[in-house]
């Protein structure tokens, strides 16, 4: 239980609150737009969704994200952080804090595979609502995120539920591999020696450099899952990849 530290599911869980509240307007934008719904530009879906559904189209679905992205992210970089050491005290106990690449890699693949199981219905849910375009005060497909949740998993039963679960890992555990191997090895290389732990600067500096790393293979994968997801009226057409 040595291996098992609450810090890092708390620092997961406030990281992914936080991401919600400020990225998920954009994150409506871009859903949108890779799902080529009509829009000609970024400017003509802002100013569409402004003028056709006003400012509460833009945080359509993010109810469902917020209650449960921040739980998301507390199992990822929970399930990174204890394999990692695990991982590190099992391969040499003498230095746990220097862990081989084989072991960044692996951890970080079992964090993608932890963010599948528990995000994939959270980011169903989040698609469709986010997909239903309606003039204010008419109603969508859904309800909302617990209508939408049912709805699924009782026409689909749990496999309705991980609809799009293949592509998922195919985007999430080389995702994270290309943001944890990265940030880990940047915290490293960039903390002086002697110092117990790397500065703020570093911390901000490493994710900064590792998110521009991941962006590239997660945007063209998560056009793949999202595309599984469209809303057309009252009528759901999928395509189904896994």
């Amino acid at each position: 239980m040595e291996n098992f530290q609450p810090d890092d599911f708390l620092a997961g869980w406030v990281g992914g609150a936080a991401g919600v509240l400020v990225g998920h307007p954009l994150d409506t934008v871009k859903t949108r737009l890779q799902a080529g719904t009509g829009y000609n530009s970024m400017l003509h879906c802002i100013t569409s969704i402004h003028h056709k559904e006003t400012i509460r189209g833009f945080f359509k679905g993010m109810a469902f994200p917020l209650a449960t992205v921040a739980m998301c992210n507390s199992v990822i970089f929970g399930v990174f952080g204890t394999a990692l050491r695990l991982l590190s005290t099992r391969r040499d106990a003498t230095t746990p804090c220097k862990p081989a690449l084989f072991d960044l890699i692996s951890a970080s693949a079992l964090s993608g595979v932890a963010a599948v199981a528990v995000g994939s219905p959270i980011e169903l849910v989040k698609i469709r609502l986010q997909m239903q375009v309606q003039a204010p005060g008419r109603q969508g497909t859904f309800r909302g995120p617990l209508h939408c949740f049912l709805t699924t998993l009782q026409q689909g039963g749990l496999l309705g539920v991980y609809r799009g679960g293949g592509a998922m890992l195919l985007r999430d555990i080389p995702g994270y591999c290309t943001y944890f191997v990265p940030y880990t090895l940047l915290c490293q290389n960039l903390t002086p020696q002697g110092r117990q732990g790397p500065h703020p600067a570093i911390i901000w500096l490493s994710g900064g450099v590792s998110g521009l790393l991941k962006a590239p293979w997660w945007s063209w994968l998560s056009l793949c899952c999202e595309m599984h997801y469209p809303v057309r009226g009252n009528r759901q057409e999928q395509l189904i990849l896994f």
